[in-house]
């Protein structure tokens, strides 16, 4: 097994009519997400996620690549040190 590596993934979700798709692309990869906070922003209109993941480095490239091909949907990690 490689080396995994954990990180924040934050999400802006713009569109809401993408919510399911994202879902299902996080059930995808729930066996790495350790936790998820989700806050629904009404004044904005939008809504924001935090995912911590622990997983190896090419599974979260994977996760928020394909999180960046979702129209409405905005992504962006940080990583540990360790």
């Amino acid at each position: 097994m490689s080396e995994t590596r954990l990180a924040v993934v934050s999400i802006i979700v713009e569109d809401t009519d993408c919510s399911d798709r994202l879902n299902a692309l996080l059930h995808e990869f729930g066996e790495y997400i350790v936790g998820r906070m989700g806050i629904p922003y009404r004044a904005k209109g939008v809504s924001v996620l935090a995912v911590v993941i622990d997983a190896p480095q090419e599974k979260i490239n994977a996760l928020t690549g394909r999180m960046g091909m979702l129209g409405g949907v905005t992504a962006k990690t940080l990583f540990s040190k360790y």
